[in-house]
C-alpha cells in the first residue's frame, strides 16, 4: 500500500494539536508574516511548540510563506525561513520565485520547498517545470479533472499534493486580481476581501437582466471524498484540507472524516492510532453545499443563493401552525439548532426554541411555505460533542521480556530496553506474569498504547508493582527520546534553473521584486511584466479572473448549445461593472476590468 499524507490546516497551535489528534499526517500553518491568510499568523514560539508536539508522531509541519514579496521584504522573509528551519519545520510553501532563487543560491537552509497552488499549477507543462528545477512538491490547482491529475502524476517525479475538501476560490489561485482592483487588497499579498462572495447582477450589452442581486461568483464547497481511492491509485501523495481560517471544531470533524477514509486504502506517512469518541460527519460542519467541482465532469458547482453555510438537508416542511412548523425528517432536532431555507430566492434562517416530536417552535416564526426544504447549519449537540471531545492519538508499542531485559519497540521500530539486575525469582510464575502485563499495559497520559507483551523467560522475576511502574515510566520516556532522535528529517535537494516557456509573461507572473524577475530571466523568460500590485490604477481590459465556473453555462447560454452572442457583464452592489469573456475551447470564463 502507498504511504499517503493527510494535510490539515491550522489557524493556531490549538487547532494544529486537534488536527494531529484526529489523524493529520502533516499540518500547514502561517508564520508571523508573508502567509496568504493575514488573519492566521503565528509566533515562532508557537510554531516551535507545534513542531515539538507534531514530531512525536512523525507529523510534519509546513509553513506558508506564499505571498508575493516586495524588495524590502525579502531579507525579512529569508531571515524568517532561517529561524523556522532552526526550530525544525519540515517545508515552506512558496509562491514568490525569489524564494526559489534563494534556495538555488544557498541563501536559505535546505528546507523542502513546495510550490504553492498560488503558482497557478494547472497544466502538465507547469508542473514539469517545477519538477525539472527540483522543488520537492507541487500543489495542484483545484480545477483539474481526474484525468489531468493522473497525467501529471504519471509524467512527473516530484510529490503531488491536491485539495480534497473546503472552500473553493472561483478564480484559478494566484490569478485573481478582483480584490486588488476593487479595493486595493491583494489576494497575492494575503489580503483578499473575498469579492467573489458578494452579490452581482448579470446583464447583457443592451441592459437586459438575466440574474439580479445573486452571489454569482460564489461556489459550493469542495468534497472529493468519493474519489480518494482513485487519486491514491493515480499517485497523489498528499491530500489537503482547505481552511486556515476555520475554527477548531471544523478541523477536528473534517480531519477525522478523511483520516478514517484514507485508512481504508493506504498506509500513512505519520505514526499513531486515533482513539476517537465521536463519529465525524462533514454535512454537519460549515459548508455551502458540496461539489466535486471538475474532478469527474462539469456540474453545477455554484450556489447563487448565499455564501453562508447551508449545512445538512433535513427534510421538507409538512405543516405550518400559528407558532410552529412540522417537518418530515428522521433526524433528531435540538433546542438552539440553527435551521435555514430558501424562500422566493432569498436565504433565510432561524433558531429552534423548542422541539416536540416533529413540531419545531422557532425563536421567530419565519415566512415559509409547506414543501420548503429545510437545512440545519448548526447542530448544537454535535458542536458540543466536538468541543468536549477527548479524542487522542497514541503510538503503538510492543514489549518483549527475555534475557533479563524489558525491551520496548514502537511501530516505527525504535527500540529501547532496561536490564533487570539482581532480581528475585518469582515463586508464583503465573501471578508474576500477570502483574508485569497488567502494569506495563498502563500507559496513562503518555503518547503510547500497548499492542502486545511477550514474556520469554524461564525464570520470571518478582518485581513489586511500584518498581514495575518506575520501569514503565523510564522506558516510555526513553522511547520517546529515541523517536525524536530518529525523526526522519527530509532535506531539499539542490534546485536548479531550467528553461520554461510560460503561457504568458505579463503581470500574471506576479513579479513584485527584482530577485523574482532574475529567476524567470535565468529560466529564459524575457520581457517579464510587473505584478499588477505595482500599479496604483488598474488599466482597462485587464484580466482580473480566469475561472472554470461559467455564467453562460449556468444560465444555459453556452455557445455550444445556443447562438447567443451578446456581451455579458456583472455589476456589483455599488454599480461597478466588469466585462465577461469566454474561452470556450478551454471552458473558461474571464472577468475583465472596464
Amino acid at each position: 500500500m502507498n504511504k499517503i499524507e493527510l494535510l490539515s490546516p491550522a489557524k493556531n497551535f490549538e487547532t494544529a494539536v486537534a488536527a494531529i489528534n484526529c489523524g493529520a499526517d502533516a499540518i500547514y500553518i502561517g508564520a508571523s508574516d508573508f502567509g496568504a491568510r493575514v488573519n492566521a499568523s503565528n509566533s515562532l514560539e508557537n510554531i516551535e511548540k507545534l513542531v515539538e508536539y507534531a514530531h512525536k508522531f512523525y507529523v510534519r509541519v509546513h509553513v506558508t510563506i506564499n505571498t508575493i514579496l516586495k524588495d524590502e521584504e525579502l531579507p525579512l522573509a529569508l531571515d524568517l525561513i532561517k529561524k523556522l528551519y532552526k526550530i525544525g519545520i519540515d517545508a515552506i510553501i512558496v509562491q514568490d520565485m525569489a524564494l526559489v532563487k534563494a534556495s538555488i543560491e544557498g541563501k536559505i537552509p535546505p528546507v523542502q520547498v513546495h510550490a504553492s497552488t498560488q503558482c497557478n499549477n494547472r497544466t502538465l507543462d507547469k508542473v514539469k517545470f517545477f519538477d525539472k528545477i527540483g522543488v520537492s512538491r507541487v500543489i495542484l490547482a483545484r480545477e483539474l479533472s481526474l484525468e489531468q491529475i493522473k497525467n501529471i502524476c504519471k509524467n512527473t517525479n516530484c510529490e503531488i499534493e491536491t485539495f480534497i475538501h473546503g472552500a473553493l476560490c472561483v478564480s484559478y489561485s494566484g490569478q485573481c486580481y478582483l480584490s486588488y482592483a476593487n479595493g486595493g487588497r491583494s489576494a497575492n499579498r494575503g489580503e483578499c476581501a473575498q469579492p467573489c462572495r458578494k452579490k452581482y447582477t448579470l446583464i447583457d450589452e443592451d441592459g437586459k437582466v438575466y440574474l439580479k442581486d445573486k452571489y454569482l461568483l460564489s461556489l459550493k464547497d469542495f468534497n472529493a471524498s468519493a474519489y480518494i481511492q482513485k487519486l491514491i491509485k493515480y499517485g497523489v501523495k498528499s491530500f489537503k484540507i482547505e481552511g486556515r481560517l476555520k475554527d477548531v471544531n471544523y478541523v477536528k470533524n473534517v480531519t477525522l472524516y478523511y483520516n478514517n477514509l484514507i485508512n481504508k486504502y493506504a498506509n500513512r506517512t505519520s505514526s499513531g492510532k486515533v482513539f476517537a469518541d465521536f463519529e465525524p460527519n462533514v454535512t454537519k460542519t460549515f459548508n455551502r453545499l458540496y461539489t466535486d467541482y471538475f474532478l469527474d465532469c462539469r456540474k453545477d458547482c455554484y450556489n447563487f443563493l448565499s455564501p453562508k453555510s447551508m449545512g445538512e438537508y433535513l427534510g421538507k416542511v409538512a405543516k405550518i401552525g400559528a407558532n410552529y412548523l412540522e417537518i418530515n425528517t428522521e433526524d433528531v432536532l435540538h433546542n438552539q439548532d440553527g435551521l435555514c431555507f430558501e424562500e422566493d430566492g432569498e436565504f433565510c434562517g432561524f433558531k429552534i426554541n423548542k422541539v416536540l416530536g416533529n413540531k419545531i417552535y422557532p425563536n421567530k416564526m419565519p415566512h415559509i411555505k409547506s414543501g420548503t426544504k429545510l437545512f440545519r447549519n448548526f447542530d448544537v449537540e454535535f458542536d458540543k460533542k466536538l468541543s468536549k471531545t477527548k479524542t487522542v492519538r497514541k503510538i503503538g508499542l510492543n514489549y518483549t521480556i527475555y534475557d533479563n531485559k524489558i525491551i520496548a519497540t514502537d511501530e516505527d521500530l525504535n527500540e529501547v530496553f532496561v536490564t533487570l539486575e539482581n532480581f528475585e525469582k518469582a515463586q508464583n510464575t503465573q501471578k508474576a506474569k500477570e502483574n508485569l502485563i497488567k502494569q506495563l499495559s498502563k500507559t496513562g497520559e503518555s503518547d503510547f498504547y500497548v499492542e502486545n507483551i511477550k514474556i520469554d523467560m524461564s525464570e520470571v522475576p518478582f518485581l513489586p508493582i511500584s518498581e514495575i511502574n518506575e520501569i514503565r515510566r523510564d522506558i516510555l520516556e526513553k522511547l520517546m527520546q529515541k523517536r525524536i532522535e530518529n525523526y526522519p528529517k527530509l532535506m531539499q535537494k539542490q534546485i536548479k534553473y531550467s528553461s520554461f516557456l510560460p503561457q504568458y509573461s505579463d503581470y500574471r507572473l506576479n513579479i513584485l521584486n527584482q530577485e523574482a524577475k532574475e529567476f524567470y530571466q535565468s529560466c529564459d523568460i524575457d520581457n517579464c511584466g510587473k505584478a499588477l500590485e505595482c500599479f496604483k490604477t488598474i488599466p482597462k481590459n485587464i484580466e482580473l479572473m480566469r475561472c472554470k465556473h461559467c455564467l453562460r453555462y449556468a444560465c444555459s447560454l453556452c455557445s455550444k448549445n445556443t447562438k447567443f452572442n451578446k456581451r455579458l457583464f456583472i455589476v456589483d452592489e455599488y454599480g461597478k461593472k466588469y466585462l465577461l469573456g469566454f474561452d470556450c475551447k478551454n471552458c473558461e470564463m474571464l472577468v475583465y476590468s472596464v
